[in-house]
């Protein structure tokens, strides 16, 4: 795929003042001039074809608040998927969050701008593996993150995210939960609840190469910074920071207690944006790029509104079978 490039014009300098002024600390002169046009052309489109792009809290800056509908983490995009009138749905994400989507809007065209967008948690573990386990532990209920496939999802009891996993192991009512495929975020779940937790070995590819010393050496290199750790991190690494959360959990901790200097153990765009909402703050911002996220581009995006590409398509008997787990999920959350 290849988009031609667009000019920057005065014209599109107007249209865009407001989301430049947004962007201003996170994205420099030169990006914007080549990201403006783009923006212009995809928010032009998007109310000829109906759509709405959804944009998790890992995407750059210049998507973020360039042109996504709604954004958030794993939870709000589910939530919000499931109530849009829109009659087209870009995944600005990854695909299991594009499988969530169509999951939730089976009559709706749901598109995701690179296939190859995926995630080292949903390939960690296959739907085979999850019917194992439960052949294993036989009357346990199988709680899948939302990082999993259509399939995974297909055969689990009920799905949660990193924001609502405690809330849906507790409301299970059960003494044992086999939770997948995220190790790490499993372990802190069962350092939160008295269910006993059964582990799969997945793990995050991002969160797994921060490590409790580079945790100290920060801490050590910023006095007084607050530090705020995704829960797919190792405990040790945990054991560490200041405050544990779902990337929403993290911003909304940042808007209301409004700590002085700031530093997010996640992704790093999530850095980028929520100090864009916050520059009063001082942010130090180690970098771990997620490589899946980073295919999404404004270009791509582009391309994928112009062409309704690429489509997903599941089965619709795992479509179903994965509705119902998610929709268990949404239930606790209301």
């Amino acid at each position: 795929m290849k988009t031609s490039a667009l000019t920057y014009t005065e014209t599109i300098e107007r249209e865009t003042a407001s989301i430049r002024s947004r962007v201003a600390g996170v994205v420099d002169e030169r990006q914007w001039k080549h990201a403006a046009p783009y923006i212009s052309a995809i928010n032009r489109l998007k109310k000829e074809k109906n759509a709405v792009i959804l944009a998790h809290n890992y995407q750059t800056p210049d998507i973020f608040f360039g042109v996504a509908d709604i954004v958030g983490d794993s939870l709000k995009l589910a939530q919000e998927a499931a109530k849009t009138k829109a009659g087209v749905i870009i995944q600005a994400g990854v695909y299991f969050m594009a499988e969530t989507a169509k999951i939730l809007n089976p009559d709706k065209a749901v598109l995701i701008p690179d296939r190859e967008a995926g995630c080292s948690l949903a390939e960690s573990i296959t739907a085979k593996d999850v019917l194992l386990m439960k052949e294993k532990y036989p009357g346990v209920p199988v709680v899948s993150y939302v990082n999993t496939s259509a399939e995974v999802k297909a055969v689990s009891d009920i799905c949660c995210t990193s924001g609502n996993a405690v809330k849906v192991v507790n409301a299970l009512g059960a003494s044992r939960v086999i939770f997948l495929p995220d190790e790490y975020l499993a372990r802190y779940v069962a350092s939160k609840t008295d269910v006993e937790i059964i582990t799969w070995k997945g793990r995050c590819e991002v969160h797994e190469k921060f490590t409790p010393e580079y945790i100290r050496e920060l801490r050590a290199e910023h006095p007084g910074v607050t530090i705020l750790a995704h829960p797919e991190c190792a405990p040790d690494v945990l054991s560490e920071c200041d405050f544990v959360g779902s990337t929403a959990q993290m911003s909304d901790f940042v808007d209301e207690k409004q700590p002085p200097r700031v530093i997010l153990i996640t992704e790093c765009s999530m850095s980028d944006n929520v100090y864009a909402a916050n520059p009063k703050l001082e942010f130090i911002r180690p970098c771990q790029l997620c490589p899946h996220m980073k295919r999404i581009t404004l270009e791509k995006i582009l391309h994928s509104l112009e062409t309704m590409t690429h489509e997903v398509v599941i089965d619709p008997a795992v479509s179903a079978q994965a509705l119902r787990s998610i929709e268990r999920m949404l239930e606790i959350g209301r």
